[in-house]
């Protein structure tokens, strides 16, 4: 059974609804591997989104070494948490040397936090002016924003520019606080984004929550929601086969099974939002 696909909003592109996110095993130094295998199994499993962040630790080297051939096999992003242009674009090549790829599918910038940072990025000499030059001279097919931390930043990030993408949290903790959920997502389908989610374990605390022996209900929240794919970083091969196999059965969540998911979640949101930051 192939892991069912969606449009990446206006990009035009299809891709699975699973990716595999950055964090877990890749995101260390001295696994490579684990690494290796980890990579070449998602793209055996039939998963097409893959994600890695400059600030991931050795992740983008792990790609480099693991892709070799199959780099057209799948869409490749990354993303910059620089907030001036020449940091942006200094990341941005150690990035295409470190993938071993002359481009990415998707460059984003990285975790938009601060109206400080918002300043920098969209300010004269900013990041910005390296992700449109970027685009321009095809180092990158697009561009996307990422944010995980405040949705009103996030949100007048989107209206600034016309971004492509956009990365954020979707979890059932999401509606008991100022929610990306209904303050982000709605703004970004109405401009034709591709929707991204992201935290959708809270970092694998999830597992921590009373009444749940699988992760299946979160996925399934998550997959629910109007996006275009979800991200999710895996410690091991066991886990990224579990993920591919609930994606596969995916099935979407009626109403009343997603309010019963975030009433189980609520007393536990606080917590659980804590380690999404």
């Amino acid at each position: 059974m192939d892991i069912p696909k969606r449009n990446l909003g206006k990009t035009g592109v299809e891709v699975t609804i699973l990716g595999l996110g950055g964090e877990g095993i890749l995101r260390t130094y001295g696994y490579e591997k684990e690494a290796y295998a980890l990579i070449n199994r998602a793209i055996d499993l039939g998963i097409g989104y893959f994600e890695s962040a400059r600030a991931y630790s050795g992740s983008e080297s792990y790609y480099g070494s693991a892709l070799n051939k199959r780099r057209r096999e799948i869409f490749l992003t990354s993303k910059s948490h620089a907030r001036d242009k020449n940091g942006a674009l200094s990341h941005l090549h150690e990035t295409l040397k470190n993938m071993n790829t002359d481009h990415l599918d998707l460059w984003q910038v990285h975790d938009v936090r601060t109206e400080e940072d918002m300043d920098q990025i969209f300010g004269p000499d900013g990041a910005m002016e390296a992700f449109v030059e970027a685009k321009d001279k095809g180092w990158t097919r697009f561009i996307g924003v990422t944010g995980h931390q405040d949705p009103f930043i996030l949100r007048r990030c989107i209206e600034m520019y016309d971004f492509d993408t956009v990365l954020l949290p979707v979890n059932p903790a999401e509606p008991a606080f100022e929610s990306f959920l209904d303050n982000v997502i709605p703004l970004a389908h109405e401009k034709g984004m591709g929707i991204i989610g992201m935290k959708v374990y809270f970092r694998g605390f999830a597992a921590r929550v009373p009444g749940f022996e699988t992760m299946e209900p979160y996925l399934r929240f998550a997959l629910s929601q109007p996006v275009s794919t979800v991200v999710i970083g895996c410690d091991n091969v066991e886990q990224l086969e579990d993920n591919v196999n609930m994606a596969r059965s995916f099935k979407s969540l009626s109403e009343d099974e997603a309010k019963d998911l975030v009433d189980h979640i609520s007393p536990y949101a606080k917590q659980l939002m804590y380690y999404k930051t």
